[in-house]
């Protein structure tokens, strides 16, 4: 990582306050609108990139990432390890792109994020139960977990696809030497597991990607229950992140999800996506994501996703119909 990567990213990682998460936004679109040219064409389309506070800067929306490639040009900086992230689509849909110049960045967001609210990874074992994300590739939750496995440290820590057999030996191996168990899985592969009266208790188990066309939709809250049941668990943590971002939000047992210091969440109104609803508002609005730790792409997204103010965090409450998303799709060119 070149010197100024360095010391931008360290100032990111280092935000502790609300002042500071501001100024950082501020700087980070100037240096955005600067290099990434659909961004600069988006904000120039809408006249609006002198921005003076957070909620004045132009949100670009996340549908863009399927047709331009949302990446800064930095000619005088060399990249040499850079990935391609691409998301979780049903077949025959165009799917979203993100490359990542820097995946250190990524993997310092990742890291740290999940031991500031997990705990540390060397002192866990980590199980993953991902399928349809390894089946189709270029996945960053499968790069996210695959780092977690590899922090731990531990021959028990991996992927088991469909070898349930081996992964519940391996838990309950780690169980018995006293280590903390962390599942990732996928909602229908977790359903299952729940359907088979797998005790898991004393593992914390993550829920993530929902049904994937395999089963029928569920309300998070009926998903963790049956969830309960079927595990002997007592609590589910949820994870939200997406392909164009590099940080995550999490919840636990559907409370309000929390953002690290570095990423915020800012609801937006239903019908006009460049008014932001007051940070006590009780409407729904859409979700619009800053992540400063996406310093080579694109920091302020507009998502397709509905939430909900609560408490010092956020609530999901679905997605927009495609035609209830007005003026975020006025970049056509």
């Amino acid at each position: 990582m070149t010197a100024f990567l360095s010391n931008l990213t360290s100032r990111i990682f280092s935000i502790s306050d609300d002042h500071g998460f501001e100024e950082m936004a501020l700087e980070l679109f100037n240096f955005q609108y600067q290099h990434l040219e659909v961004y600069r064409k988006y904000c120039d389309l809408l006249n609006r990139n002198k921005p003076q506070s957070l909620r004045e800067i132009p949100f670009l929306p996340i549908e863009i990432f399927k047709s331009h490639e949302v990446v800064a040009h930095l000619p005088e900086l060399q990249f040499a390890n850079d990935i391609l992230f691409l998301s979780s689509g049903t077949t025959g849909s165009v799917r979203s792109a993100h490359r990542v110049l820097e995946p250190s960045i990524y993997e310092m967001s990742a890291v740290l994020n999940f031991e500031n609210y997990f705990g540390k990874l060397d002192q866990m074992v980590v199980c993953a139960l991902l399928p349809n994300y390894i089946q189709q590739g270029n996945s960053s939750l499968v790069y996210m977990v695959d780092l977690f496995i590899k922090q731990t440290k531990d021959a028990r820590s991996g992927f088991f696809l469909d070898d349930i057999t081996t992964m519940l030996m391996q838990i309950e191996a780690a169980k018995s030497d006293g280590k903390q168990v962390f599942l990732f899985g996928v909602s229908y592969a977790l359903l299952d597991l729940a359907e088979q009266g797998v005790d898991l208790s004393g593992v914390y188990v993550l829920e993530t990607g929902g049904m994937k066309g395999r089963r029928k939709e569920l309300p998070k809250e009926e998903l963790h229950s049956v969830l309960k049941a079927g595990l002997n668990l007592n609590e589910i943590y949820s994870e939200y992140g997406m392909t164009e971002l590099l940080s995550q939000a999490y919840s636990k047992n559907n409370e309000p999800f929390q953002t690290p210091p570095w990423m915020r969440v800012l609801l937006r109104d239903e019908r006009d996506p460049f008014t932001f609803l007051s940070n006590d508002s009780q409407k729904s609005g859409g979700v619009s994501v800053v992540d400063l730790a996406n310093i080579l792409s694109c920091s302020f997204i507009h998502t397709q996703d509905l939430g909900k103010y609560k408490g010092s965090g956020f609530e999901l409450l679905g997605r927009f119909d495609h035609a209830d998303i007005r003026g975020c799709n006025q970049l056509v060119f």
